[in-house]
């Protein structure tokens, strides 16, 4: 037996209204075109001071070119050969692998010291977290030749302030200690002085996704009896963790090509022990004139430094409102 449902509108009461159909916005041409056409200046320009250089870069890379061709404007074609002559080189695979670590010891330091800093700013008093800030941005903006010439005279081997520190503290092994005889120590002072001035733009950016975490959050996981390690990874680290992954991308490009510091200290010495990608570039074409030479290295080092890259840029593509899937 079906039952009935009565369906009657009770009397004194209107009947519901028909739902309202809906407005199909139409969109015009002139609408769509709008964004692009806004952007097409900026992108314009960025082809034309990048792109088009880049281009140039990859063809010059298949030809054979020194000082004397580009005077004369002689195009002498080659094809690989001058990937080939790079590529069965010995010396390029063990600065490129020189490069890889370095560039990995210097990232690993940069954003280790500025998440810690920035964690320290955030329990500091009013005025001694304005000092610290103060003296960061100090750091961060002197000139990159004058704190060379600065680190130059720290770890000097017979005037150096570190060595007679040592001394006064008992290890007198390092009187007259020479910190640039190897090219690992030459690095590790390059290191040392590529991190004291980019601790600064990590930390800063760390403490603005730090400034982002709710309080609120801090006083419950306080009152829940949560432990520091426990406050960072369940409070702390999803508010940073884009940010984390944002100064660690930007690093790995800053640091992979750096030239002036490794130049300035000793021009990739002791007997090329210290030389790195960015180096080989410049003594292959620069001081070698063999351009065609330089652009296939700039072409690898490119290569190289996309492998690097591809999983951070994954990740930040994959970023979706503070998170990271």
């Amino acid at each position: 037996m079906t039952a009935t449902v009565n369906t009657a509108v009770p009397t004194g009461t209107s009947p519901p209204a028909p739902p309202r159909a809906r407005r199909r916005r139409t969109v015009s041409l002139g609408d769509r075109t709008i964004p692009y056409l806004l952007l097409a200046p900026a992108v314009i320009v960025m082809l034309v001071l990048l792109g088009w250089p880049a281009v140039q870069v990859v063809g010059i890379s298949f030809r054979q070119l020194d000082l004397g061709q580009l005077v004369r404007g002689e195009i002498v074609w080659v094809g690989l050969d001058n990937y080939t002559s790079v590529l069965a080189d010995p010396e390029f695979w063990t600065i490129t692998l020189r490069t890889v670590v370095f560039t990995a010891a210097v990232v690993a330091g940069t954003v280790l010291f500025g998440a810690v800093i920035a964690l320290l700013m955030r329990h500091l008093s009013g005025p001694v977290r304005v000092i610290l800030q103060v003296t960061l941005v100090l750091a961060w903006a002197t000139p990159i030749l004058a704190t060379t010439t600065v680190f130059q005279w720290i770890f000097d081997q017979q005037y150096g302030i570190l060595n007679k520190t040592l001394v006064k503290l008992g290890f007198g092994s390092f009187e007259h200690f020479s910190w640039f005889s190897s090219g690992a120590s030459t690095l590790t002072v390059i290191g040392l002085l590529i991190v004291w001035q980019a601790v600064p733009f990590v930390c800063f950016t760390i403490y603005a996704g730090l400034l982002q975490a709710p309080k609120e959050l801090y006083e419950a996981a306080a009152m829940d009896g949560a432990t520091p390690w426990q406050t960072f990874s369940t409070v702390s680290w999803p508010s940073i963790r884009p940010l984390v992954t944002l100064a660690t991308f930007l690093s790995v490009i800053w640091d992979f090509k750096v030239f002036a510091q490794v130049w300035a200290i000793r021009q990739g010495g002791p007997d090329g022990e210290s030389t790195t990608l960015p180096l080989l570039l410049y003594l292959r074409g620069i001081a070698g004139r063999h351009f065609g030479v330089a652009s296939a290295v700039a072409v690898l080092m490119i290569l190289v430094l996309v492998v690097l890259t591809a999983r951070y840029l994954q990740l930040l593509l994959r970023t979706r409102e503070g998170d990271i899937s």
